[in-house]
């Protein structure tokens, strides 16, 4: 899993192009995996029965990944699909689905003219779009005596963690995600505090 921390949409966003009578519906949204991209474009399918092409591409993951797709839904090979993806590359965000819905306005734009208009539309919808800063996390599970609680809650709160979730049994058991690059120091930390006396696991590793 990459450690960088990258840029995603922080909401949907569309906007508008008209070029020779045809219009150019474009949406973009947050997507953090297949299964959500896959959704957004069923959705909007759905939303315009009567487009002549819903073209679509999308990177589900960081920018490094490879679950990203596109498609030219009926349009020429490469037209489409190819240049919306692009855009998205260049544009170094993650996490993000983008879907052109062409109604057609009777002039045909040939093979240029097509790849210029998807590419368009896609880095104007992109123009606008709320954006935020997505940090890569690792997933922690800590174990400690009671006696250490104080301690490990003042560590916690110099760290960039969230989503904690306390068990209180013989022991005290943490499960939070941590920003991945804070993760061996808090470790070092933690280890330090206690004298060696504290569990650390991460679930999600191999």
């Amino acid at each position: 899993m990459s450690t960088a921390s990258y840029q995603v949409p922080a909401q949907a966003h569309q906007v508008e192009l008209e070029i020779k009578r045809s219009k150019f519906l474009t949406f973009a949204a947050p997507a953090v995996n297949r299964q959500e991209a896959d959704d957004f474009i069923r959705s909007l399918r759905g939303q315009h029965p009567q487009a002549n092409h819903v073209c679509c591409a999308y990177i589900a993951g960081a920018p490094n990944t490879t679950i990203r797709s596109m498609s030219d839904d009926g349009e020429p090979s490469g037209t489409a699909g190819m240049p919306m993806l692009k855009v998205l590359e260049y544009s170094g965000y993650g996490d993000i689905v983008v879907a052109v819905v062409r109604y057609f306005g009777g002039t045909k734009l040939g093979t240029g003219g097509l790849q210029r208009a998807y590419s368009d539309a896609v880095s104007l919808v992109l123009t606008d779009l709320p954006i935020k800063l997505k940090v890569a996390r690792t997933t922690l599970q800590l174990t400690y005596d009671y006696s250490y609680d104080g301690s490990i809650s003042r560590l916690l709160e110099r760290y960039d963690v969230e989503g904690i979730v306390p068990n209180y049994a013989q022991q005290v058991t943490l499960m939070l995600a941590i920003a991945s690059n804070e993760l061996s120091t808090f470790k070092t930390e933690a280890t330090n505090i206690t004298a060696g006396n504290i569990q650390v696991l991460l679930p999600d590793a191999d």
